[in-house]
């Protein structure tokens, strides 16, 4: 038996000398990579990790973390991502479930996790930013040669967590089977090859950066720019050097926020593609008007990867993600009997394939729920599919926000007001933002006497990440409730719906 992900992404062009990353502090071959990915995993192993067990890592994204990734896969282990806004309070969560043998983290948070890591027997290293750290230190010393662990296409790859608008965060569990179709079924849709150079300035803690991205472009042998955050001025520097480029809709507005970006500073682009948010169809006009170009959109989820998208080739289509993926089958159903509705009727989106994750993490109620009997898993997503096929997302089932690509579940944000002396109660909603898809809105009713606003939003700073605290909070003498006493939040989403408009 193979490693199914590793060889299938990392290992084909594991000795070439073509540079693999561009970076700002110097260019990384193939070879070179496949080397840091070797001490990496010998490292790994050193430090207590067995096929299976799980590596958990919060560090800001650099080629060593990368890296990373690929050793612990290549180690047969389960990657297991986290984001760099999570609080120490809020990574006790996923350290906890997860129970990983090794955790990655910055030296600046490592005092604050090691009574946990120690509680649970895993390994504590450190990555910095500047990728110094404990985990460097022993890298460099390890033996460059390692010998590939086997894995096989049902055996877990990562874990992801992901966000609902109750409960606990949940981890979605993807197969090495999942990841690997996917990166084929993307580089023949999107025609991507050895000769693409992609920009790429997604963070590496989440599906789009991490597994889109860096798998597709691995393993076609193509080159990423890889930068380490996203700016207007970064992405118009390097942009010469690209033929294509991946984002979020944050960053297409931010770029025709600048003169600079012109129809002669794209005019060499062979492809952009927005996903992780909704991309507004007004954005989509403008940007082909500025650069003559058509952004792709496309729409996936942590549970299973890309489904939908525009076409490479053929119309795409301003306020939609396109039609389903070679090999995704895809059904707008009715949310209660999971029948499927009428074209151009709105419904929920369910889809069975290959793409589709194993289940949630030590959660097999909630497993059997998420899935029909037929196997199609209920994405929670409402959308539309009109008579050519094409899909527009109308919205969800549940209140989950998604704010620069970001879930965030309300009932998280109200416990924490509620906890504020004074507020009776509040309601957590997402509104259109330009630059994020949705920004998180705390409307809050005063138990008696005005509210400081400002301290609310002040009282959550270091409790939660930074893409969870609200943008606005806004008083209000109640909240709109139906009948049962439920509170309405579309009704507070249509209210406020132009709140940054």
């Amino acid at each position: 038996m193979t490693n199914i992900l590793y060889d299938g992404v990392f290992a084909p062009h594991a000795a070439s000398d073509k540079v693999f990353l561009f970076t700002p502090n110097g260019d990384v071959s193939f070879a070179v990579f496949t080397q840091m990915t070797n001490r990496l995993a010998n490292c790994l192993v050193e430090n207590g990790m067995q096929s299976g067990d799980r590596v958990a890592v919060q560090a800001e994204k650099s080629v060593t973390q990368l890296a990373l990734y690929a050793a612990t896969i290549k180690a047969g282990g389960v990657y297991l991502p986290l984001n760099t806004g999570y609080t120490p309070h809020e990574l006790d969560y996923f350290v906890g479930d997860a129970k990983p043998a090794i955790v990655v983290a910055a030296d600046s948070v490592s005092a604050a996790i090691a009574p946990l890591t120690e509680s649970i027997g895993a390994s504590l290293l450190t990555l910095n930013a500047d990728e110094t750290g404990s985990l460097t230190q022993q890298a460099d010393t390890a033996s460059p040669d390692f010998v590939t662990v086997a894995r096989g296409s049902e055996d877990l790859g990562a874990i992801l967590y992901t966000s609902g608008t109750t409960g606990r965060s949940k981890g979605a569990k993807l197969c090495h089977r999942n990841l690997l179709s996917n990166a084929e079924v993307l580089a023949e849709s999107w025609q991507f090859s050895g000769d693409d150079v992609l920009l790429h300035m997604l963070p590496i803690y989440h599906t789009h950066g991490l597994f889109v991205a860096s798998n597709l472009l691995c393993m076609v042998g193509g080159s990423m720019i890889f930068l380490p955050k996203f700016s207007a001025a970064d992405a118009l520097a390097w942009m010469p050097q690209a033929t294509s480029m991946m984002g979020v809709p944050t960053f297409y507005t931010r770029l025709l926020d600048a003169p600079e970006f012109t129809r002669e500073a794209a005019i060499h682009m062979r492809l952009f593609i927005s996903g992780s948010a909704p991309l507004l169809a007004e954005t989509h006009v403008q940007f082909e008007e500025r650069t003559g170009k058509m952004i792709l959109e496309r729409y996936g989820m942590t549970e299973t990867n890309m489904s939908i998208s525009n076409p490479y080739e053929g119309a795409r289509i301003a306020g939609t993600v396109g039609k389903p993926l070679p090999g995704v089958e895809i059904r707008i159903a009715d949310a209660e009997t999971g029948a499927p509705v009428a074209p151009g009727e709105i419904g929920i989106i369910e889809q069975r394939g290959d793409n589709v994750f194993l289940g949630y993490w030590e959660m097999p109620e909630k497993t059997s729920e998420s899935f029909r009997n037929d196997g199609f898993f209920i994405t929670g997503d409402m959308a539309q599919q009109n008579a050519d096929g094409y899909i527009t997302i109308v919205g969800r089932d549940k209140d989950l926000i998604i704010s620069g690509g970001l879930n965030v579940y309300p009932k998280e944000i109200e416990g924490l007001i509620d906890e504020y002396h004074g507020v009776l109660e509040s309601a957590v909603i997402g509104v259109p933002h330009r630059d994020f898809g949705e920004a998180v809105v705390a409307v809050i009713v005063s138990s008696d006497g005005p509210l400081d606003t400002d301290a609310i939003r002040a009282s959550l700073a270091g409790r939660i990440a930074k893409f969870k605290q609200p943008k606005a909070v806004i008083l209000a003498d109640a909240l709109p409730r139906n009948t049962m006493g439920k509170v309405q939040k579309a009704e507070l989403r249509k209210t406020h719906a132009d709140l940054f408009a």
